[in-house]
């Protein structure tokens, strides 16, 4: 008796190092991801670029901050974060659904799966060159580097490929070694990386009398409301019952049982909403682009039609997701 209890504690000591050994590991891989979205691509003006990136907050540019935890505002070495591999692991999601090549591959088991997943690490790579070279033109463009267009060009795009590929890596690692999946925990990162600064903002704007304490509560409590909403919604799931007949095996009767098939409610996870922003925000990203042509101002009222928190907008993105 002594001995199974000795050894379920070493089995449970085990587990718990292991699981210790996970946590940390994720925490130094987001740490070296926040570490790297603070340095910055050499050749540009940072002056200009931050009057430049706020004057664009509500186009493309700002959705990709966003995710990149405010690394492209600062044109860090991570500035196109983890989106080239999600769009990449998309693409190769509806390319398995329609090419029958790739509908075989991902039958076959894990080798399959394996042959695709280098496809999709592949694919990055390839879209990581042409938005860090797009990227680079743009902002070459608007005047805000120092150096010959050309050099800047080497510099830009071979500094965000290699950043971008190397988050993709990243990623992989903290699935295998670390604990849940390493690109959604590197999208979680970026994106609570401003919470802090918009509670310091919240308590400061208190303190100074432009928002009254109960309004500040109302919001904290609608936040924590929201979350719990979020996660009620996404821990939800309905139990088809699954019911088995009595069946027969080796001349003896095996009794009827039941199981149930777990649904999810909420299948496509944040995807749609993801989409949805991404094909609303292009519009008006495009828009403010050509307004300055000639016989283009009225790309101008798009614009602002289409921008974050205008009517059409939430109206857009409602159909949408």
């Amino acid at each position: 008796m002594a001995r199974t209890s000795y050894t379920d504690n070493l089995s449970i000591s085990g587990k718990l190092t292991d699981l210790k050994q996970r946590v940390l590991f994720v925490i130094f891989g987001v740490i070296i991801y926040r570490f790297g979205a603070y340095i910055p691509i050499p050749g540009v003006n940072p002056e200009l670029l931050e009057k430049f990136f706020h004057n664009q907050s509500s186009s493309l540019f700002g959705l990709f901050n966003m995710f990149s935890g405010g690394a492209l505002y600062r044109f860090s070495i991570f500035s196109l974060g983890i989106m080239p591999y999600i769009s990449a692991s998309i693409i190769m999601q509806i390319l398995s659904s329609v090419s029958p090549t790739l509908e075989e591959l991902k039958k076959s088991g894990e080798a399959g799966r394996n042959k695709i997943m280098s496809y999709t690490r592949y694919a990055t790579f390839v879209l990581a060159l042409v938005q860090s070279f797009g990227i680079s033109r743009y902002i070459a463009s608007n005047g805000l580097s120092f150096v010959s267009p050309w050099q800047f060009y080497c510099i830009s795009v071979l500094t965000l490929t290699a950043g971008s590929v190397f988050l993709m890596w990243l990623g992989e690692q903290i699935t295998e070694r670390g604990i849940g999946n390493g690109v959604s925990l590197l999208i979680f990162a970026s994106i609570i990386s401003g919470l802090p600064r918009a509670i310091f903002h919240t308590i400061e704007q208190a303190r100074n009398g432009n928002l009254s304490i109960v309004v500040m509560l109302l919001v904290f409590l609608t936040v924590i409301g929201v979350v719990a909403f979020v996660i009620f919604f996404e821990r939800a799931q309905r139990k088809i019952p699954v019911y088995y007949a009595n069946r027969q095996y080796s001349g003896k009767n095996s009794n009827s049982y039941s199981s149930h098939l777990p649904l999810k409610i909420n299948m496509a996870g944040v995807i749609p909403a993801i989409f949805a922003t991404s094909i609303l925000v292009l519009p008006s990203t495009l828009s403010t682009w050509f307004a300055s042509y000639h016989h283009m101002g009225w790309l101008s009222l798009v614009s602002l039609y289409l921008s974050y928190g205008q009517p059409l907008y939430v109206v857009l993105f409602v159909v949408a997701v």
